[in-house]
């Protein structure tokens, strides 16, 4: 979802409401659309990482 040319697909889709129900799946969505637009965000203002997350 956060590639601009990427769909979910019938299948993807499928396999999300398997584990979750559609308040969830909602709530879901905006949070991975709100971490996309928060790393958009401060990538364009030069804004680094707080070092939260370690690969």
């Amino acid at each position: 979802m956060t590639l601009s040319d990427r769909d979910v697909d019938d299948e993807l889709f499928a396999e999300v409401r398997r584990f979750f129900d559609e308040e969830q799946t909602v709530e879901l969505t905006e949070i991975i659309a709100w971490e996309n637009a928060s790393s958009k965000f401060n990538r364009a203002l030069r804004i680094p990482s707080q070092g939260l997350w370690k690969r």
